[in-house]
């Protein structure tokens, strides 16, 4: 009996040497401060350090692009609609680097219009540089011009659109570019697109400034404004916030 207490004391260190060899110490490279500052995320809500666009509760951080307040529609149930003719609208704040949430709907037409018609708009980042807002579903274009294509440059993944009257979403990650005090340009703009949760433009890189028929080019400047575009069709938008970066 004392032989056998014996050797189970005996495997009993023997393990607890070799689970004290399993756990290392704490290693040089493991870094403890300063620790990132939480960022609440409420279901269906805007992270707590988003800078809230719209809401639905008023146009306040909006204006027309020719100056003055924004005359887009304020509609039941948190949504802006675009008044055809009434122009663009920005927002009063500029922004440089930026992750963006916008979701957007196009409207059913009693007949079906085609091409760069059904449901035209498009988010301008720094007022620039357009990711294209269209009714892709079922819907041929040019592809550099359809939903989610950076217009006139990059054209998207995959084509990730719903049908026109239900919602969609945009989250974009913008790199803006940067400038030498000369006006040289250092690094060019850098987008990534996320429509309805799908990876449609993956850090892509722009070639400048988005035009409709002349090639992109960059010209220098600093923080601006988001833009959306008037482009005569009733689009809807909602929920829309901004994280400066």
């Amino acid at each position: 009996m004392t032989i056998k207490g014996t050797l189970n004391t005996g495997a009993a260190i023997a393990a607890a040497s070799v689970n004290a060899q399993v756990d290392p110490p704490p290693l040089d490279n493991e870094v403890w401060a300063p620790e990132p500052a939480h960022v609440a995320t409420p279901l269906n809500a805007a992270p707590s350090d988003a800078i809230v666009l719209f809401d639905g509760s008023g146009i306040s951080e909006w204006e027309s692009v020719e100056g003055g307040d924004a005359s887009w529609q304020v509609e039941e149930g948190g949504i802006l609609t675009v008044v055809p003719g009434t122009k663009d609208i920005r927002t009063k704040r500029s922004f440089g680097d930026a992750q963006l949430h916008i979701e957007w709907r196009t409207p059913i037409y009693a007949e079906k219009k085609t091409g760069q018609w059904p449901g035209n708009s498009g988010v301008f980042l720094q007022q620039r540089y357009e990711v294209q807002v269209l009714d892709s579903y079922e819907n041929k274009t040019y592809v550099n011009g359809q939903a989610a294509a950076i217009y006139k440059q990059a054209i998207p993944l995959v084509n990730a659109s719903r049908a026109p009257g239900e919602w969609q979403t945009y989250d974009i990650i913008w790199t803006a570019p940067r400038f030498s005090q000369g006006g040289g340009l250092i690094s060019p703009a850098r987008i990534t697109v996320i429509h309805n949760g799908v990876i449609v433009q993956n850090n892509v890189t722009l070639s400048g400034k988005t035009e409709y028929r002349d090639p992109p080019s960059y010209s220098p400047h600093g923080p601006a404004p988001l833009m959306l575009q008037d482009h005569g069709e009733q689009v809807s938008f909602r929920n829309i916030w901004i994280r400066e970066l």
